[in-house]
């Protein structure tokens, strides 16, 4: 079982041009197709709407509620409408980490896409930074002198590329440790030793990783837009 490389899977011409399909697209694509069925199902239990909930609604306003609180813990009330998108981003990581349990190489393992996501933040922040601080956040590129433009200009645009190594690093390293286990074990301690490996790398600490990633990405925007950063 290897877990490390990442395989092609298809390429498909477009006016001409190579395009890639890569096992990590191919995950990238199975997950999503989880969290839209799980949605679908979730919108369809929901129909029926109980201003006192009970069971399967109690269950996903709690969720809803706890997520909503730590953003608006984290961000203010001001901001807290952006808890959708990283909501969003919480079920994908912590899905693609989880996703290693039933064999898949976790989408997150491949640099590609923690980078995607860290650049989605960015974008995020560089927004939501000018629209309430407009000048003032411009004016922290060139502070306390024009001269240092280029040394705040990378500070920034380190931040996206830090934040998606944090996460490639951390997802990477527990593939490594589960494929060599796997290349370097006789057959007969590879059923049941390697379930505790999944439940520490897969569960725990893929949900630590989710964690630091939302939160840290969360911190990036209140910095950005918050005048008393």
């Amino acid at each position: 079982m290897n877990l490390l490389d990442i395989r092609n899977r298809w390429v498909i011409q477009i006016a001409g041009v190579e395009v890639w399909i890569t096992e990590t697209i191919v995950n990238t694509w199975i997950i999503m197709a989880v969290l839209i069925g799980l949605a679908v199902i979730v919108r369809f239990k929901l129909r029926k709407f109980k201003e006192v909930p009970t069971g399967f609604q109690n269950i996903i306003e709690a969720a809803v509620e706890i997520f909503d609180n730590f953003v608006v813990g984290t961000v203010g009330k001001k901001l807290s409408y952006i808890a959708p998108w990283f909501f969003a981003v919480f079920a994908f990581i912590l899905l693609s980490a989880l996703s290693s349990i039933v064999g898949l190489r976790a989408p997150t393992a491949d640099w590609a896409t923690t980078f995607a996501l860290a650049l989605a933040s960015f974008v995020i922040m560089f927004v939501l930074g000018v629209k309430y601080r407009k000048g003032a956040y411009l004016k922290g590129f060139v502070d306390p002198h024009w001269i240092f433009f280029p040394m705040n200009l990378i500070g920034e645009l380190a931040k996206p590329v830090a934040l998606s190594f944090r996460l490639f690093g951390n997802m990477l390293s527990g593939t490594i440790i589960l494929t060599l286990y796997y290349a370097l074990t006789p057959k007969f301690v590879q059923f049941g030793i390697p379930a505790f490996l999944h439940a520490f790398f897969d569960v725990v600490f893929g949900g630590l990783q989710t964690y630091i990633f939302v939160i840290i990405s969360l911190m990036y925007v209140r910095i950005a837009a918050d005048d008393n950063w």
